[in-house]
């Protein structure tokens, strides 16, 4: 009775390490397809830092290509504000000297009315 007992504890246990044995060559074959799988999208997640990286390269220096240009624009308007009415200034003055050239070449006399205009420019000078 304890051989029988023996053998049937045997035959199960055989039957147990079998089970055992699939079970870990499927958990195996599993592991190594989820692997696999794990690597292919590590591999594309690489590839596509790659390409972000490049693209993060291109635009910094799109970017600092932009942020020179608004300086330049920025040094621009600084000067033509500073210099507004001055420029302003100059232009009524042109006016004026074109609008009495051409009087003064219609036949007009502005020798009295520039001085005048002389005198009062320097007392308020």
């Amino acid at each position: 009775k304890e051989m029988q007992e023996a053998e049937v504890s045997e035959k199960d246990a055989q039957v147990d390490y079998e089970t055992l044995m699939e079970d870990a060559g499927s958990k195996r074959a599993a592991d190594a397809k989820s692997l696999t799988e794990k690597e292919g999208a590590k591999a594309d997640t690489e590839e596509a830092l790659e390409t972000e990286k490049g693209k993060k390269a291109e635009t910094s220096t799109e970017l600092m290509g932009t942020v020179k240009y608004i300086m330049g624009l920025h040094g621009e308007c600084d000067w033509l504000l500073k210099y507004f009415e001055a420029r302003k200034e100059a232009r009524a003055s042109e006016v004026d000297s074109l609008t009495n050239a051409k009087a003064v070449l219609s036949g007009a006399d502005f020798s009295l009315i520039q001085r005048n205009a002389r005198a009062r420019k320097f007392l308020h000078h």
